[in-house]
């Protein structure tokens, strides 16, 4: 073979990996702007098995036209479909917590960012998943009035891959003494949601039975200070929604350490007070 077809070879072979990669289909113009926003099917995710992730609500708020996409990672991490090489959109799967919306009071959505031909940020679009007619974004306003959410890091709670009472660590039983306090406080206090976050390692199965011990544990201490046991319930959601995405690496320790926001216990409540 001589060179000439090596090297016909090797465009059509790096033509074809980058159109198996390549983006949505949409039509950008070089301004940045469409005609039309396309999307991919929404469960092609690259990352972490479909999942994609809850933004960080303030972090989102700050996207603007113009952005480089460094500054756009800061804010709301790296895309989570593969949109091919050098790509002029972004595609991200977004879920937002929406009491009495959604599957389990979760709306799912995907975002596209649509950059110009200098690569800078340009155009916005959403597109909603589930439920299919849902508003996107969500009013993170109103679902923020609604109920308030205290995190705690499952780390500071228990020992590593533990549940039970006497696993509790020291700085996790000051933390939930702190919160009792916070509740306590409350003119009006109707329902505390307990719920139990793990990372994806390990099984479906095992992750879904360490996130549910972990919230009775914590309900059980709530109701042992002295909290109403009938207005507590706790369930437990296992690794279904992360906040982080970690890449692979043959480094189980950094591993460990990258997902260890996903790790977590979530007071969801419904009550007139503030939590801060």
């Amino acid at each position: 073979m001589n060179i000439q077809i090596k090297k016909k070879w090797v465009v059509l072979g790096l033509t074809a990996w980058v159109l198996a990669g390549c983006a949505t289909g949409t039509k950008i113009n070089d301004d940045g702007s469409t005609d039309e926003a396309k999307w991919k099917q929404w469960d092609q995710v690259t990352l972490n098995k479909t999942r994609g992730t809850f933004p960080d609500l303030q972090s989102l708020s700050q996207v603007r036209s113009g952005m480089t996409k460094d500054q756009l990672y800061y804010l709301i991490g790296r895309p989570h479909y593969n949109d091919g090489w050098r790509p002029r959109e972004w595609n991200y799967l977004f879920h937002f917590h929406t009491p009495g919306q959604g599957t389990d009071d979760v709306t799912t959505c995907q975002y596209k960012v649509v950059f110009d031909k200098n690569m800078f940020a340009r155009s916005f679009y959403w597109h909603a998943v589930d439920p299919e007619n849902g508003v996107c974004p969500p009013d993170a306003k109103a679902s923020a009035t609604a109920l308030q959410r205290y995190t705690l890091s499952a780390d500071a709670l228990f020992a590593f891959d533990k549940s039970n009472p006497h696993d509790l660590n020291a700085q996790g039983k000051i933390d939930l003494d702190n919160l009792v306090r916070k509740l306590k406080s409350f003119d009006r206090l109707n329902t505390v949601n307990v719920m139990g976050h793990t990372d994806y390692l390990g099984s479906d199965e095992y992750n879904q039975g360490l996130s549910q011990r972990r919230a009775e544990t914590v309900r059980q201490y709530l109701i042992n200070q002295g909290l109403p046991a009938g207005k507590i319930r706790a369930v437990g959601l296992g690794e279904r929604q992360p906040v982080k995405q970690c890449a692979a690496t043959a480094n189980r320790a950094e591993l460990i350490a990258c997902l260890q926001p996903n790790r977590r216990v979530e007071i969801e409540v419904d009550g007139s007070g503030t939590l801060k």
